[in-house]
């Protein structure tokens, strides 16, 4: 295999996340080791163990001490840590509950095509979900998903859903979610989002914008997010 192009270890990165992406390894399997890795693509074992740190940092993969390396599998607990960036005027995070209010599919407009790499009326399924923090519901949520990558979609209404989203994406659809990009706003509520919140109309809220991405840096979700602000923050630490 011809590594030429760039760094070899970039290189090497870029061709380990294409099997990761198009499931040569899946969640949870073991990666070969580092001179099977070497002596198949033709670099030196330093090569590839420099490409392997470049996915542990993208969370693509995680290293078990005395087992060896292995694909990123979501867990609840794992989604949270990574994605769900809400914490108590304390800073602490608790974890939340979530209930689906609508779950259904029909054609994209112009700018939820735009944001998700699709040709305009491409079937999208849309999800509205309330999410709880002790007891209390904090957040609303609308997501849009192309059809065409989660196929028979469905989930269950109006009760307390038992997974995060991202690990029935990947256990369901083989959808991993590597990273996201958001953006934020403050906003005040609208009628409606103030009546489901239990709030005011009017009520501020932060709104998070947010595109996320799979192994191949493909756009597969976009969620907007609005949070009541009252009891609680977004938190983001900057390396």
């Amino acid at each position: 295999m011809n590594l030429a192009r760039r760094p070899l270890y970039a290189q090497t990165e870029e061709v380990l996340t294409r099997r990761i992406a198009e499931g040569a390894w899946p969640p949870g399997a073991l990666i070969p080791p580092e001179p099977e890795l070497a002596a198949e693509l033709g670099v030196s074992p330093g090569t590839v163990r420099k490409a392997l740190a470049g996915l542990e940092r993208r969370r693509l993969i995680e290293r078990r001490q005395g087992r060896g390396t292995f694909v990123a599998a979501h867990t609840s607990e794992r989604a949270l840590f990574h994605f769900f960036r809400v914490v108590d005027l304390n800073g602490a995070q608790h974890a939340p509950t979530s209930m689906v209010l609508d779950c259904r599919t029909g054609p994209a407009d112009a700018e939820q095509a735009a944001a998700l790499g699709l040709a305009e009326g491409a079937e999208v399924h849309r999800i509205e979900r309330i999410r709880a923090l002790q007891g209390q519901p904090v957040i609303l949520e609308r997501i849009l998903l192309p059809a065409a990558r989660f196929p028979d979609f469905t989930l269950p209404l109006m009760r307390e859903m038992e997974d995060e989203l991202y690990v029935l994406y990947q256990r369901d659809h083989g959808v991993t979610i590597a990273r996201a990009e958001e953006r934020l706003a403050a906003i005040a509520a609208s009628p409606e989002q103030a009546a489901k919140l239990t709030l005011w109309p009017g009520a501020p809220l932060l709104e998070i914008a947010r595109i996320a991405f799979d192994v191949a840096g493909q756009p597969v979700e976009r969620r907007v997010t609005w949070l009541d602000t009252r009891m609680h923050r977004y938190h983001a630490e900057l390396d």
